[in-house]
């Protein structure tokens, strides 16, 4: 069944009024008329059951009929990614959608040397993973930051796994000794983190520095790489 992501609050025979795209995806693309059913979220009121009510000119309104599902949230794990080239990006935002990231944070550090990126294309990209996936909230796309400001700031309590290409303990060992709760991956740009970064991302108290293996990743497949050791070492596959 076709799902949607929507801005609007969800509750029995509430209207609810979907964007103009998805309005037209849902008429021109699906073919959906008046009495045809379909899935909604909005990350706060669970999964709803929505049949369309009206097809207008410009627009659809859908009603609320029933929750299928209570509102949940997945781990909270940031991913957070040195910008890279815009392709690659999209693909770690899309991935991240589907294996569970709550956000993905982009930095700029020393070494990073990547196209011009857009936001609303990322968040678009995380949003259409989401409904996809079968998630019940979509992942934030914050905008760029310098590293260092990124490190300065950091949340209390969250760990941070460090995929340090210089050498680490083996991923799933180390993060099961470390625990689970509020944690955040890192992935370092082309070239990999400047010595000076690496060596204050493994001088923190809350770091743990973790190896991928013996080769050389891409930044897309590193990212896809972590998040799986991640969700299978202290993750939400087993729950």
């Amino acid at each position: 069944m076709i799902r949607l992501h929507v801005q609007g609050d969800l509750a029995p025979g509430g209207a609810v009024a979907p964007t103009l795209d998805q309005s037209r995806y849902l008429t021109q693309v699906m073919r959906l008329k008046a009495g045809d059913e379909l899935l909604v979220f909005n990350g706060r009121d669970g999964e709803w059951r929505v049949s369309v009510a009206e097809v207008l000119k410009k627009g659809v309104i859908l009603r609320a009929e029933e929750q299928t599902r209570p509102q949940v949230y997945g781990p909270d794990l940031d991913l957070i990614v040195a910008v890279v080239k815009k392709a690659r990006v999209e693909t770690i935002v899309e991935k991240a959608a589907e294996l569970g990231a709550k956000r993905v944070r982009l930095a700029l550090t020393q070494r990073t040397n990547a196209d011009r990126l857009r936001l609303d294309r990322l968040d678009a990209i995380a949003e259409e993973a989401a409904e996809q996936t079968g998630r019940l909230d979509v992942p934030l796309v914050d905008d760029p930051v310098k590293l260092d400001a990124l490190l300065d700031g950091w949340e209390d309590g969250r760990r941070l796994m460090f995929c340090d290409e210089t050498g680490g303990a083996p991923a799933v060992s180390a993060l099961t000794q470390a625990g689970d709760g509020k944690w955040a991956i890192l992935i370092g740009p082309e070239g990999g983190f400047s010595p000076e970064e690496g060596e204050r991302l493994r001088s923190l108290p809350f770091t743990t520095a973790v190896s991928l293996g013996p080769r050389i990743l891409r930044a897309d497949t590193a990212a896809i790489a972590a998040m799986t050791l991640w969700q299978a070492a202290v993750g939400d596959w087993d729950r």
